[in-house]
């Protein structure tokens, strides 16, 4: 049997070419990636920054842009005391440039092919993958159902806000739930709270429907959900977890 070699991942120079404000900590880098080769939704991509005295640091960032864009995108938000997300969030203009390399990761992705509905449930910055599959699925025919429970401290930290309405308006098959664990505004008629059991069994489909789940925020936030979810029945295999640890920002 002939073993086909696993493709080595280059280091490249990328343009930034846009920048867009999310939220007040939280920008969208949008990038021309000369040799991209595609990626799946879920994926991530490791970035190099290169000091003039030649330090380097690096990070793993999460693809926010569909395998259709023509642009690569990547969310970042601000990290107190964070050197790499301070000059990518702050310092950094369209026209610089830096490296990259990727599409790396194989386990957190969706493929629609699959059939099944789609349960998405993120907390924080934990949406950009999640992000990613949503916008695969809005360009396809044929999009199997999906909700998306997500988890943000207030109203103003939605990141997508926007678009995530827009999706929910035009898409009878597509729920967007928020809630808001510390701030609401005056108006807010949704959840305030911290996601829990019962916030589960009402957002995401029955377990007799087999849904394929995908969790995604901080180590605390994905264990909890994931423990809540096996112990409302859902098939451990069908949860698929990413969790975003310290990384020194």
């Amino acid at each position: 049997m002939t073993t086909v070699p696993v493709r080595r991942l280059e280091w490249q120079l990328i343009d930034v070419r846009k920048i867009v404000v999310e939220t007040p900590r939280v920008k969208s880098l949008l990038l021309h990636v000369p040799s991209w080769r595609g990626h799946l939704p879920g994926q991530h991509v490791d970035i190099r920054l290169t000091a003039e005295g030649g330090y380097q640091a690096q990070r793993s960032y999460s693809i926010a842009s569909p395998p259709e864009d023509k642009l690569l995108s990547l969310t970042v938000e601000l990290v107190d005391n964070g050197e790499v997300s301070h000059y990518l969030t702050v310092d950094l203009r369209a026209g610089d440039q830096f490296e990259l390399r990727g599409p790396i990761g194989g386990y957190f992705v969706w493929n629609p092919a699959i059939g099944y509905p789609l349960c998405l449930i993120a907390g924080g910055s934990g949406i950009v993958p999640l992000m990613a599959m949503l916008r695969h699925r809005d360009k396809r025919m044929g999009r199997v159902p999906a909700s998306l429970l997500y988890s943000s401290r207030s109203l103003e930290d939605v990141i997508y806000r926007e678009e995530l309405d827009a999706m929910a308006h035009r898409d009878p098959d597509l729920r967007v739930i928020n809630t808001l664990t510390r701030k609401q505004p005056p108006n807010w008629s949704g959840h305030r709270r911290r996601i829990d059991k019962a916030l589960l069994a009402e957002t995401c489909f029955p377990a007799k429907q087999k849904p394929r789940i995908f969790v995604c925020g901080s180590t605390s936030f994905v264990e909890d959900v994931s423990r809540l979810l096996v112990d409302l029945g859902y098939d451990s295999l069908s949860v698929k977890t990413e969790r975003f640890g310290p990384s020194g920002g």
